[in-house]
């Protein structure tokens, strides 16, 4: 059964496009004797013509992109863009590297582990960038036998 003009005519009363207006499937032949306006806006305050809801852009997508780059996903050479010094430069790694490996000593002579004599000495070696990492600094440290390695757990 063709309703085009149905469809259209309710379309401009709704005041939406064709594809937004639905028809009741179970009402169709009443529909085909609506040919003026007045009918169909009859059958639309009786329910039988209605106006569909939007449709809009899914969020499915973007909330999957973010839960995975929540989990450090999509962080590749390919999602990248300027080097590696633009995405974090150079000074803020040196901060963090420099502040971490200063807590570890500040540490270990607050817990009397080293003397304050040693502590400046390396302290001074962090500052001239003598230690690639906090694992370095306490290697270092324990190989210098200023501090005693703690003993492993036996199983």
């Amino acid at each position: 059964m063709n309703l085009t003009p149905q469809k259209k005519i309710a379309a401009k009363i709704l005041g939406v496009g064709v594809k937004r207006v639905w028809i009741d499937p179970n009402v169709e032949e009443d529909l085909s004797l609506a040919l003026t306006r007045d009918d169909v806006r009859k059958l639309i305050s009786d329910r039988v013509i209605r106006k569909k809801g939007v449709r809009g852009v899914s969020k499915g997508r973007t909330r999957m992109v973010r839960i995975q780059k929540s989990r450090g996903q999509r962080r590749g050479h390919g999602k990248r863009k300027g080097r590696t010094g633009a995405r974090q430069p150079r000074k803020e790694t040196w901060i963090n590297k420099v502040r971490s490996q200063r807590r570890y000593l500040r540490g270990l002579r607050d817990n009397q582990l080293i003397t304050p004599a040693q502590y400046r000495k390396l302290y001074v070696k962090v500052k001239g960038n003598s230690y690639r990492s906090v694992t370095h600094l306490r290697n270092t440290v324990e190989d210098l036998s200023i501090i005693k390695k703690p003993k492993k757990k036996r199983r």
